[in-house]
């Protein structure tokens, strides 16, 4: 059983990864989705978090290592992979340092924190840590980030991924991350613990979802933001 299954298998177990189809939740963006994610949940339990951490350990040896590439140092983005990246670069032996959305309005205005505001990171490889990929745009943001503070940053990797095709556009640079119209000038890759499809394989075949939710939990991936309109659960407009 790889750390694919096993991860699947804890987030359901502890209710980081929830499904329900029979009655969504509610985003941030106010469109009714039948999956709800919340990593952070992993770091209450010990044998857990250092699940997660030998994940991203084995993504790094077959994805940088066993291709002859190196790094020097783990990112994090903010907040949610703040404290997988320092779990990792202790695991590790590496530095750390995190990106925040956008750079502080006060004091030295810092957007890398972990290094002298004054400096860069000098040309080093980085990766880039995160919890989730869902719409893609703040992930890509931070690797240029690390990208604008002199690192090479050509890997990012989270614990889950939807597996929608604009974050992959996005990472290859294909098209914006942000409204601006700015793009990556060169691809990162992306790679995730656990995808969309094997997870959904994983819930059906544990029972947690029957048949006929996990036709419905497929059909979503197909269409998620016009899923819930189709299935009578219409966008909740903000106030």
């Amino acid at each position: 059983m790889g750390f694919e299954t096993e991860v699947a298998k804890a987030g359901l177990e502890i209710k980081a990864i929830k499904l329900s189809p029979d009655n969504p939740f509610t985003w941030a963006s106010g469109f009714r989705m039948p999956i709800y994610n919340d990593n952070r949940m992993f770091l209450w339990y010990p044998q857990h978090r250092q699940l997660v951490v030998n994940g991203f350990v084995d993504q790094i040896y077959h994805e940088i290592l066993n291709s002859g590439n190196s790094y020097d140092f783990i990112a994090g983005t903010s907040t949610a992979g703040i404290p997988w990246a320092i779990l990792l670069a202790n695991f590790l032996g590496r530095p750390m340092v995190y990106v925040r959305d956008k750079p502080k309005d006060h004091g030295l205005k810092n957007q890398i924190e972990g290094i002298d505001a004054e400096s860069d990171l000098q040309g080093k490889a980085g990766i880039l840590i995160e919890d989730l990929i869902s719409t893609g745009g703040s992930s890509v943001s931070a690797v240029q980030a690390l990208r604008d503070a002199n690192a090479i940053c050509d890997n990012c990797f989270s614990i889950f991924n939807y597996g929608f095709e604009n974050p992959i556009k996005m990472f290859s640079g294909e098209i914006p991350y942000e409204k601006q119209g700015k793009k990556l000038s060169t691809p990162c890759s992306q790679k995730s613990i656990l995808t969309y499809d094997p997870f959904l394989q994983v819930a059906v075949e544990t029972k947690y979802i029957n048949e006929e939710q996990f036709a419905m939990l497929r059909e979503w991936r197909t269409d998620p933001f016009g899923w819930g309109e189709k299935h009578g659960f219409p966008k909740v407009e903000k106030k």
